[in-house]
């Protein structure tokens, strides 16, 4: 059995890079070298943006395979689009190089994406760094009196399909480091993300309006959520993922509109979370909506010094400033807890403040082990239905 595994995965790791290098009767692939012929600079301090069009252009018009090589060095990008359809099946971006924002902060702020792929089917980005040079905008937003722009996502892929991210570092993004937004069949692996934890709404990987996505052996330390969850999210797997700095994996904000679609079928599991400001929370306003989150699977994770290891926040409101004072109308239902273990920073470890007029349901806890440095810790519930299987610390405190 294990040499099947073991074969199997060989020609899992060697059939993309077959399929790349070779011609005739299986794949022509045409390469295209950011320096040779397109006239980009690895020195980090010539615009190398035109180069990069210009090689993107040409890849997208292939008929062929396209390989777009991006060699070691450091080149100088101004916020870009990468637009589609292309008339070539697929296109790889292989980057050995880092990919580096303007040092005048302003230049990316006034952006709403740094690096934008839309309406694109077939894209795979290889390896590689993204530096979007945040420190100097997050000191300028440390700073009430001073006027500073929002700050553009390092990478954006909109409008997409079948994209794979495989081996790329994002650092210190402006805002959020990865977007995957109205995308279907994105598979991103071996994902860095590294920003300071006090580095303002940058969070890691945000996925809405998509279906089929899959996050897997990836690490994220960043000053906001690790992964960001936002209406309209179906079929998201995260598998292996290391989160902390950072404010947990989230499913919202939710409720910001009425009309707002669900989120379904969310699995997360072999995650750890060091440190951070939540482990795995689910939070709404307390507005009316006609969302749902339905068929969440959390299991098999740690928690190491977590703030608040498990939660469901239904009155959620950053900084308690002009919070809405009605009733959430998101719907929670089917939630399963298992397997999950590990410490708490606080004492209050599982708490679900669920909505009166749509209380959770369908909760289900199973062998639950959360501690606050080796005492026991306490739950919190309201509005809250479901059961409890196994050893569930702290005490359950669900209806049933």
């Amino acid at each position: 059995m294990a040499s099947s595994n073991i074969s199997f995965m060989m020609s899992f790791i060697l059939c993309p890079l077959i399929m790349l290098i070779s011609s005739g009767s299986a794949t022509t692939t045409t390469s295209y070298n950011v320096l040779m012929g397109f006239g980009a600079k690895p020195n980090g301090l010539t615009d190398s943006t035109e180069a990069f069009l210009r090689a993107w252009d040409a890849a997208c018009a292939s008929t062929d395979a396209a390989l777009i090589y991006v060699p070691r060095g450091r080149y100088l990008l101004r916020p870009l689009a990468f637009k589609g359809p292309c008339k070539s099946p697929h296109i790889t971006f292989r980057i050995d190089g880092t990919l580096v924002a303007p040092s005048d902060y302003r230049v990316l702020g006034g952006a709403e994406n740094w690096l934008n792929f839309q309406s694109v089917s077939g894209v795979s980005i290889v390896g590689g760094a993204l530096d979007a040079r945040g420190p100097a905008l997050w000191a300028c937003k440390a700073n009430p009196a001073n006027s500073c722009p929002s700050g553009a996502t390092t990478l954006s892929i909109t409008y997409s399909k079948d994209i794979k991210i495989t081996g790329l570092t994002s650092l210190n993004s402006q805002m959020f480091h990865i977007v995957i937004n109205h995308c279907e069949n994105v598979e991103m692996r071996g994902v860095r993300i590294i920003a300071h934890g006090d580095s303002p709404n940058t969070d890691g990987i945000h996925v809405q309006l998509s279906k089929n996505v899959v996050i897997s052996n990836s690490s994220v330390g960043t000053g906001d959520d690790c992964v960001s969850i936002g209406p309209g999210t179906q079929n998201l797997w995260i598998e292996r993922m290391a989160c902390g700095p950072g404010h947990g994996i989230s499913i919202g904000s939710l409720a910001k509109d009425m009309d707002e679609e669900g989120v379904q079928n969310v699995t997360v599991k072999q995650a750890v979370f060091t440190g951070t400001q939540n482990g795995i929370r689910i939070k709404s306003w307390a507005k009316p909506s006609n969302g749902f989150v339905q068929g969440v699977h959390f299991s098999n994770i740690v928690m190491r010094n977590v703030q608040n290891p498990i939660i469901i926040d239904q009155n959620y409101c950053p900084g308690k400033v002009n919070c809405p004072t009605q009733v959430s109308g998101i719907k929670i239902d089917d939630i399963t807890y298992q397997n999950i273990k590990g410490t708490s920073a606080t004492t209050v470890a599982m708490k679900f403040d669920c909505s009166t007029g749509n209380p959770c349901s369908g909760i289900r806890l199973e062998d639950v082990n959360l501690t606050l440095q080796n005492k026991p810790a306490q739950s919190l519930c309201a509005n809250a239905i479901g059961m409890s299987f196994g050893t569930v610390l702290p005490h359950s405190c669900l209806s049933t």
